[in-house]
């Protein structure tokens, strides 16, 4: 199982907005990430909540050279998280270990560079949304499993008939308002877990991290939130990825003991 910690450089996203704004507090936060046990530091330069301003691909590239030549120097490994396709090129320019994007590749376009990056993984994300940043729709609980299946049956499709291979492909149902605004509807697709990676055999990434439908449980938001990693990891995810690795590094390290413990 991989941590991805999630390395904001933005004025607005909704949990740390304009705090790692500047290289030096980017590249001081990605380092106090990896040390609380992140493995990938997850970069993105716009935000995608439903409140976010538009960023132009032409600061959001700036924001992120401003920091990836110094992270790579310190070997760490890294991921993109934007859904532009100029972006994504740049991204694949400089040898990212993963792009992350919010619409799984839903630009045709940027197929022929996907393919040929072969070292650059690709998390495949599903939104009810089919561009731009989240929005606040309802989506019954009931249906959210159709909608994400029939989703990854047409983009698996689409990404390897154009040549990626299948096994550079993560898997993200989506969570929170990219699942819609009802709460239990994430809580479901997050109780639902095995049938995803069952359907396709591929890995799958959960990021609940402190997102609006945590509020439906017990507990702050930070608390819920490592509960339901935890519980993520115990149906099968194979990736996380977290504002938090530490909490969530230290929930590991107490189910690997009750794995291994005597009964």
């Amino acid at each position: 199982m991989k941590i991805l910690g999630i390395l904001n450089i933005t004025e607005d996203s909704f949990s740390d907005g304009g705090k790692f704004l500047s290289p030096e507090a980017a590249l001081a936060h990605a380092e106090s990430l990896l040390a609380d046990g992140a493995d990938i530091i997850d970069i993105g330069a716009a935000s995608s909540h439903p409140d976010a301003a538009p960023v132009a691909p032409e600061l959001e590239i700036a924001r992120l050279a401003s920091v990836i030549p110094a992270l790579h120097d310190s070997g760490a490994s890294l991921s993109i998280d934007s859904f532009v396709p100029q972006v994504q090129a740049f991204a694949l320019e400089q040898g990212v270990d993963y792009l992350n994007d919010i619409h799984g590749f839903a630009e045709p376009a940027l197929y022929s560079a996907l393919a040929r990056a072969p070292r650059t993984k690709l998390i495949v994300m599903h939104a009810v949304q089919e561009g731009g940043i989240a929005t606040r729709v309802d989506i019954a609980p009931e249906a959210i499993m159709d909608r994400i299946l029939a989703f990854f049956e047409q983009r698996l499709t689409a990404l390897t008939g154009a040549g990626i291979a299948r096994d550079r492909l993560i898997l993200d149902p989506g969570m929170g308002f990219f699942l819609g605004t009802n709460p239990q509807t994430s809580l479901t697709v997050l109780e639902r877990l095995p049938e995803l990676a069952g359907a396709f055999d591929l890995p799958v990434l959960v990021s609940v991290s402190r997102k609006s439908f945590l509020k439906a449980l017990p507990g702050s938001r930070d608390e819920a939130g490592v509960a339901a990693e935890l519980f993520a990891v115990t149906q099968g995810a194979d990736f996380i990825r977290t504002h938090a690795p530490g909490p969530l590094r230290e929930g590991l390290k107490v189910l690997e003991d009750l794995d291994n413990s005597p009964h």
